[in-house]
C-alpha cells in the first residue's frame, strides 16, 4: 500500500495562501513590481542594475528578506563579501528560514573557507526543507564539490 504522504502534502501545499510564493523560498509578501524587476536583473547576472532597485525596496520596506538577499547575493557575485554577509544576516534575522539567504550565505561561507558554518546553514535548511528543496540540494553539492577540492 502506497502512502498518501505526498498527496496530502500537494493538497494542503495548493490549498495554502501564499503557496507559490513559501515553495520558492521567499516570504509571504505581496509582489512588489521593483522587487520582481530586481530579480530578473539577478537572474540575467546584471547585479549592478538590481542592487539599485533592492535598495530602493528596502527604503519603503526594511524588514523585506527578499530583498535583502537578493542584494546580499548581488554584492556576493560583485565580490563585496562583507555586505553580502551583513545583509543575508539581516534577511535571516527576519526570517530565520529563508531558504535562499541559507543557501546563499552557506555558498558566501565557502568562499571564506569556513566549512563548518556552511553546514550550519545546510542543517537549517534540511529541517526548513521537510520534504527536500533545491536550495538545500545545491548547497548540499557546493559542500561536496568544496570538499573534493580540499581533500577532505
Amino acid at each position: 500500500m502506497r502512502s498518501i504522504a505526498p498527496l496530502l502534502f500537494a493538497i494542503t501545499l495548493a490549498l495554502t495562501p501564499g503557496s507559490a510564493a513559501l515553495a520558492a523560498g521567499s516570504s509571504s509578501k505581496p509582489a512588489n513590481p521593483e522587487l520582481a524587476q530586481a530579480e530578473k536583473l539577478v537572474d540575467s547576472g546584471d547585479y549592478t542594475g538590481a542592487i539599485p532597485l533592492l535598495e530602493k525596496v528596502l527604503a519603503a520596506d526594511p524588514e523585506n528578506a527578499d530583498a535583502l538577499n537578493y542584494l546580499g547575493f548581488s554584492q556576493r557575485k560583485l565580490g563585496d563579501q562583507d555586505a553580502a554577509l551583513k545583509n543575508y544576516e539581516a534577511a535571516l534575522a527576519i526570517d530565520p528560514e529563508h531558504r535562499g539567504a541559507n543557501e546563499y550565505l552557506g555558498e558566501l561561507y565557502l568562499e571564506m573557507n569556513q566549512l563548518d558554518r556552511a553546514e550550519e546553514r545546510l542543517a537549517v535548511l534540511d529541517k526548513a526543507c521537510f520534504f527536500g528543496c533545491e536550495e538545500y540540494t545545491e548547497l548540499k553539492e557546493s559542500i561536496e564539490t568544496y570538499k573534493a577540492k580540499q581533500g577532505s
